[in-house]
């Protein structure tokens, strides 16, 4: 870590500047989007500092969390409640990008890569399984880079604008750090990352601590919340590390693909909209929470929007969660029978021929 120091050391410093840059600017969560748009200006100008060492983890701990602290016991009544919609909802958004990655497909990608780079999960995990099924890696990191910033540019700005809200003006409430909880709960959730590491589980320093914390503020039905300094100390960690994944190469390297992947995820984001207006009407939930529910997005940012909106965080979570077991779970199985049915029609075409 120590060694590297002179590769990062000025990344928290960028990071912070642009932060408060755009704090000044009211734009929407200032401290992952200032951060992360420093960076990559910073990068492109041809100035490589690298990403913080464990920077993105830490910045998952804290934001983790501070997620798990919105799962009081009504909110999980409401989740329960709701449960059948939130399955329903993440299965249409894996729909949609199913029919986002055939569109892809007939373009004339090779179908594994498209898949992979296309489907709507964790980064880690898809470039994973890309590696398995021997896709093409960089395409696949490349795409879920553009991916996210492009929903942490787009969302966050468009449902403050949608809401009429000013960025920064007015604060949610938050309730009083109550330290007797929450010093547990941060030591415990590191604890409890790194053994779902060594388990295997996906994405270890999010889910471990928010399952952690979720727990206890159900079971104990606690109201409290994490400072607001260490909120913005996990977004700011966030934002560089997103930041460091571009440089002027990355733009470069291949522009007609990632102008594809662009309207791919403008696309998918519209249609996310649309369909959150559908369930809206049938269920009489706000369509925004179910929009920033189902946007295939991270849920950190997702969640930051819905707490900075009063729009429901927990829920948010918890349809961000939902999509991102469907989609695990399906993504496998669903690629082997679209791949077995390709082999038979290409058996098909050789037999007519």
């Amino acid at each position: 870590m120590f060694a590297s120091l002179k590769t990062w050391w000025a990344t928290p410093l960028v990071g912070i500047i642009g932060a408060l840059l755009a704090s000044a600017a009211h734009w929407p969560l200032p401290w992952i989007i200032g951060s992360m748009l420093a960076v990559i200006f910073v990068r492109c100008s041809g100035w490589l500092i690298a990403e913080i060492p464990n920077g993105r983890k830490s910045g998952q701990w804290m934001i983790a969390t501070s997620i798990g602290l919105h799962f009081t016991q009504p909110v999980v009544h409401e989740i329960v409640g709701h449960f059948p919609m939130m399955l329903a909802a993440a299965f249409l958004t894996l729909l949609l990008a199913l029919a986002g990655i055939a569109f892809m497909r007939r373009q004339g990608m090779d179908l594994k890569t498209a898949y992979f780079a296309f489907m709507p999960a964790n980064f880690a995990e898809m470039i994973q399984l890309g590696m398995r099924h021997r896709a093409d890696v960089s395409q696949i990191a490349a795409a879920h880079s553009i991916r996210l910033v492009l929903i942490v540019l787009s969302v966050p700005a468009a449902m403050f604008l949608l809401m009429q809200v000013t960025p920064g003006v007015t604060e949610p409430l938050r309730p009083a750090a109550q330290w007797q909880w929450l010093g547990p709960m941060l030591v415990g959730g590191a604890l409890v990352a790194v053994l779902w590491r060594r388990m295997g589980l996906p994405n270890p320093w999010m889910f471990g601590p928010m399952a952690l914390c979720a727990g206890l503020t159900a079971a104990f039905d606690l109201r409290t919340a994490l400072p607001v300094e260490m909120s913005h100390y996990g977004q700011l960690m966030i934002g560089c590390a997103l930041g460091s994944f571009f440089d002027r190469g990355f733009f470069r390297r291949s522009p007609l693909y990632l102008m594809k992947v662009v309207i791919f995820t403008l696309s998918m984001i519209v249609g996310t909209f649309l369909f959150a207006w559908g369930f809206g009407w049938l269920t009489g939930m706000p369509v925004l929470s179910l929009a920033l529910g189902m946007m295939p997005g991270s849920s950190t940012e997702m969640y930051l929007t819905a707490e900075a909106l009063h729009l429901g965080a927990g829920m948010v979570t918890a349809m961000q969660i939902m999509r991102l077991v469907v989609v695990m779970l399906c993504a496998e199985p669903v690629l082997k029978l679209w791949l077995a049915r390709q082999g038979d029609v290409v058996n098909e075409q050789q037999e007519q021929d």
